[in-house]
């Protein structure tokens, strides 16, 4: 038998388990899902937007994997902490996956980034998404204007979130304090900046249309922004995706937006520099308006515009964590590795693997988590000789229990869905999200299953 550990139960740790299972060579292979939270599903329950009903589906499709009779999901467990170190794991089962994603937001680097009122995107999504690690009343939605820096799909996911009425959001699992603060919420307009062109723009059109089709919404851009970017005026030469997200946007510049509650603005080519305060908390943000370089890029024209605003949602990419016991590439802010296998002073790592963002960094949609998955459960699969020589001193979760650990098993997860479904039921609503370790964790059985 292979006895084999993935850390963390999101699209790559969950796909890294249906490949070891799913294949022929090694067919006693036993998988443990192991995750810090009581939930499964990582960032498809925790960041996936509560009104994108079609991705979080997804979730149907993850849990096959978990009912499949040789895995076993491990919540409430955390790895690579002194109560498990990464060597501890390494005497447990004859292999360790770890899929722990890009837990870290970039940092602008500019004053005022920790001002009042200034904050990740991560960190918003957090909080409408019920993480149990979110501030549930951390945001104050009494003010009149926002800017979301960035042009992705996660800062388009919180200017929507933002510009929605509860009425809206009212039919998702959002929970219930998240659902009542946006209801109560002032905000009546929500800046959307890139220092790039539209040509440039991470959001997939998908995203993009979605927030012309807003009921309560309007939309609206700059069209002399938009004519800097050199791919505007005539985009037949770029990629279908960004000559489709063009398109839209020329749309848009040729109508004026009809008056609404709220109002949606995409800005361009302003890099940010300083976020301003009063008194200690955002007043505004200024901007450096930006020019194509000629090479792809932009630089500065020394010319500033300040855009008012009382909050600030940062949403300027992610970055790997340390994994304390594991080798780490600063640079890349991943863990070194060749074809999954984990490097220690370029020599692969028995037994240590990494797939995910944490493997190649955080690119890509969830479905390039599956490819990748592959290619590390095939390596550590080739290796599975060489693993299995070595004894393993009894079973892991009995290890894990007599070092303090409460794990949360599949039956408690499946309690934590009752409990939520309940919940929805007494509010009026579908399923909503327990928000803290506490319910969660009540739900669940007081102390683990």
């Amino acid at each position: 038998m292979l006895r084999v550990a993935v850390v963390g139960s999101g699209p790559s740790g969950l796909y890294t388990a249906q490949a070891l299972v799913q294949q022929s060579a090694v067919p006693d292979v036993r998988v443990h899902v192991l995750d810090r939270l009581p939930c499964p599903y990582g960032l498809v329950r925790y960041g996936v937007a509560p009104d994108h009903e079609k991705i979080k589906s997804l979730q149907g499709s993850l849990r096959t994997v978990l009912e499949h009779e040789r895995i076993t999901f491990v919540g409430n467990v955390e790895a690579c902490t002194p109560q498990l170190p990464a060597r501890r794991l390494r005497e447990l089962y004859h292999a360790v996956v770890y899929c722990v994603g890009a837990a870290a937001d970039r940092r602008l680097g500019i004053p005022g980034e920790d001002l009042t009122g200034s904050f990740s995107a991560t960190e918003f999504v957090s909080w409408y998404s019920a993480h149990p690690d979110a501030d549930p009343g951390g945001f104050a939605l009494g003010v009149r204007s926002a800017v979301v820096i960035g042009v992705g799909n996660v800062a388009v996911d919180v200017a929507r979130i933002l510009a929605r009425g509860a009425g809206e959001l009212l039919p998702t699992d959002m929970p219930q304090g998240a659902l009542d603060l946006l209801g109560g919420s002032t905000v009546r307009e929500v800046h959307v900046v890139g220092r790039r062109g539209p040509s440039q723009a991470r959001f997939t059109t998908k995203e993009l249309r979605e927030l012309g089709g807003l009921p309560d919404a309007s939309v609206s851009v700059e069209p002399s922004e938009l004519e800097l970017d050199p791919g505007y005026g005539d985009p037949s030469a770029l990629p279908g995706a960004l000559r489709r997200n063009v398109e839209v946007l020329r749309g848009w510049a040729l109508r004026p937006p009809p008056a609404r509650a709220r109002s949606l603005r995409l800005r361009f080519h302003l890099r940010p520099v300083e976020i301003l305060g009063e008194a200690g908390r955002v007043a505004a943000v200024r901007f450096e308006r930006t020019v194509p370089d000629g090479a792809g890029g932009v630089c500065g024209t020394g010319t500033h515009e300040d855009i008012e605003a009382q909050l600030v949602l940062r949403s300027v990419g992610y970055r790997g964590v340390p994994l304390p016991g594991l080798p780490f590439d600063e640079g890349r802010g991943t863990v070194p590795h060749a074809g999954g296998r984990v490097l220690r002073d370029g020599v692969p790592s028995a037994g240590e693997y990494v797939a995910g963002w944490i493997k190649r960094g955080p690119t890509g949609v969830i479905g390039t988590n599956r490819p990748c998955a592959k290619e590390t459960a095939a390596s550590l699969l080739a290796d599975a000789d060489a693993l299995t020589r070595r004894t393993l001193p009894g079973d892991p979760l009995d290890a894990l229990r007599a070092s303090g650990l409460r794990p949360v098993e599949w039956p408690g997860w499946l309690a934590i869905e009752a409990a939520e479904a309940a919940l929805g039921a007494s509010l009026g609503r579908r399923s909503v999200k327990l928000h803290d370790w506490a319910g969660l964790l009540g739900a669940a059985g007081g102390t683990g299953t």
